[in-house]
């Protein structure tokens, strides 16, 4: 009967340590495993086995963000045996640095690394959230502190990696991957903005008084193009119209000249036979018809005669004796 009691006890005492040594890891997370003090393996996602009395899963430091009212967010260090293998990211509260030229700047800051050798981050680090967030905010003083407020501000690609490549190799002694850092906030004081926004309405004042003096002198330069384009299109039309009036009295003289050859034509063929010459006959023709246009006038008394009249009287006469054929 004692032995069957002793035997039930030991049956019931190995499924309690059965059960209290079935350990289910979840996928992304491990456990370190001690047996008797001493590090004895790492445990893989899924079922593991571990002896209760003999092993024991290391205790390691994790940090969680809390919400809270009194502040955005803050943290807090619990202990726990699990260890996170998936990224995590640590968003530090911001610190105050100095730069290169002496301004007091307040700069916020997000890590995001990753957890690649579990047993260097348990052994080779006490508290590993707390020797990242010490290390972020000394290696930030000293890259910040080798420039100036203005590269400050506009180079942040450049000091990301910079942050990156200095922790990536200093963390890389406890296991740790720093895959990259970024920059959220980088505040300079009250008077370092305020001559900033003064810098930048004067800047921006500059700039439209160069826009505006700018488009006045396109204005100017399209006005006197205007202008020019205006004066040589109204010279080519004075031109054409010179053209086109020499023209037209070059026609009107070619008509005439024309119209008179015609008419010396007719005279000639009319006069034919007869004792006058087709030139004296044109010849009379204007004298008649100047004789008539000086005595038009009611006031004309004097009636002027070429000195050699007789020649002018002969050709009327043969006119005369033109017509009474």
């Amino acid at each position: 009967m004692g032995i069957l009691i002793i035997l039930f006890l030991f049956a019931l005492l190995t499924g309690i340590c059965v059960l209290i040594g079935f350990k289910i890891i979840p996928q992304s997370e491990t456990k370190i495993i001690e047996r008797l003090g001493k590090y004895h393996r790492t445990l893989p996602s899924g079922i593991n086995i571990i002896w209760p009395i003999l092993d024991k899963a290391r205790v390691i430091r994790v940090r969680y963000p809390v919400e809270s009212s009194e502040y955005n967010s803050h943290v807090v260090i619990k202990e726990s045996t699990k260890i996170d293998l998936r990224e995590q990211v640590y968003d530090f509260p911001s610190q105050s640095v100095i730069t290169k030229d002496n301004v007091t700047t307040t700069i916020n800051a997000l890590l995001y690394f990753q957890i690649v050798d579990p047993v260097k981050a348990v052994y080779e680090i006490d508290n590993l959230p707390n020797a990242i967030e010490k290390l972020t905010q000394t290696t930030l003083r000293n890259v910040i502190g080798e420039l100036e407020l203005d590269e400050t501000l506009t180079s942040r690609d450049t000091i990301n990696s910079k942050l990156r490549a200095v922790l990536d190799d200093a963390t890389n002694k406890w296991g740790v991957k720093v895959n990259r850092v970024e920059l959220q906030d980088i505040t300079p004081p009250e008077s370092v903005r305020n001559a900033m926004e003064q810098q930048m309405q004067a800047e921006r004042e500059r700039r439209a008084k160069v826009l505006e003096a700018r488009g006045a002198k396109e204005a100017a330069i399209l006005k006197s193009e205007g202008e020019k384009e205006a004066q040589i299109n109204k010279a080519e039309a004075e031109k054409q119209m010179q053209i086109l009036k020499a023209e037209g009295i070059a026609e009107a003289k070619i008509a005439q000249a024309k119209a008179e050859a015609e008419a010396i034509t007719r005279i000639s063929a009319a006069i034919q036979g007869s004792q006058m010459a087709p030139a004296n006959y044109m010849l009379a023709d204007k004298y008649i018809s100047t004789l008539k246009e000086m005595v038009s006038g009611k006031d004309n008394k004097t009636v002027y005669l070429p000195y050699d009249a007789s020649s002018v009287l002969s050709s009327i006469g043969c006119i005369k004796d033109l017509f009474n054929k």
